[in-house]
């Protein structure tokens, strides 16, 4: 008998591990998330290289857009767009902020209470697909007055963190992820991971660049690998998709 349990022991060992099941990501949100077209290289949204981090098993649908906020998302059709694709079981990444704090842009820009109430859509027509949503804060912008980091998104985070808490939403707070990434490395240090571009250098910088909103392509793995740390924080049976070393 002892024999008998060492053999099929033996056995199991040696069966092939069951393949995981094949997952699917939206994500929805701004410029600092969104796929960029070759021409404006280096700038480099981080949903663009989210997948790189990920195995086989899993797709990216990127519809992230620049210059979008969570109205102008739902405005335009794009959300009922990622609505028609969404099957059970599949995650919906939601990250805006950027755009919609610019109240004063007509179309774009929205109060704090229609920001809530967007995300809270976002959430709610999620689940009723039975796909599971992914609360997520702006990324920060590198904004640093005399050595200082300085916020600029205002209350629009909080929002978010509400949002979450309240619908008991799975949360990443990319904004203070950013931040801490941006203070360890200091004012200097931490243009290596924006589109800072000397002129000259690229065809569609002449003048160079001094951007401090969105990534070189640097800078945009670190932000995805802040979004994949969280994915571990909320210990999320997605970070079993995630390569290993």
């Amino acid at each position: 008998m002892k024999a008998f349990a060492c053999l099929l022991i033996s056995m199991i060992t040696l069966l092939p591990l069951a393949p995981k099941p094949p997952v699917k990501i939206f994500m929805i949100g701004d410029s600092t998330m969104a796929n960029k077209s070759p021409d404006v290289f280096p700038e480099t949204g981080w949903g663009q290289v989210f997948g790189e981090y990920f195995t086989g098993d899993v797709t990216i649908d990127n519809r992230a857009m620049n210059g979008r906020s969570t109205k102008s998302f739902i405005n335009e059709k794009r959300w009922d767009s990622v609505l028609e694709g969404l099957k059970p079981g599949n995650y919906v990444f939601i990250e805006f902020g950027h755009n919609d704090e610019k109240v004063e842009k007509p179309g774009v820009g929205t109060t704090l209470d229609e920001y809530r109430a967007n995300l809270i859509k976002f959430v709610t027509e999620t689940r009723e697909k039975k796909g599971i949503p992914i609360l997520m804060t702006p990324v920060a912008r590198r904004n640093f007055v005399n050595g200082v980091l300085q916020d600029t998104h205002g209350m629009y985070p909080d929002v978010v963190r509400e949002v979450a808490t309240k619908y008991n939403v799975a949360f990443i707070d990319m904004q203070r992820k950013s931040e801490m990434v941006i203070r360890q490395l200091g004012d200097e240090q931490s243009k290596a991971l924006w589109n800072w571009v000397e002129p000259g250098k690229y065809k569609y910088y002449p003048n160079g660049m001094k951007d401090n909103t969105h990534f070189n392509p640097a800078g945009a793995r670190r932000m995805a690998q802040l979004a994949i740390d969280g994915l571990f924080d909320l210990d999320l049976p997605l970070k079993n998709y995630v390569k290993q070393g």
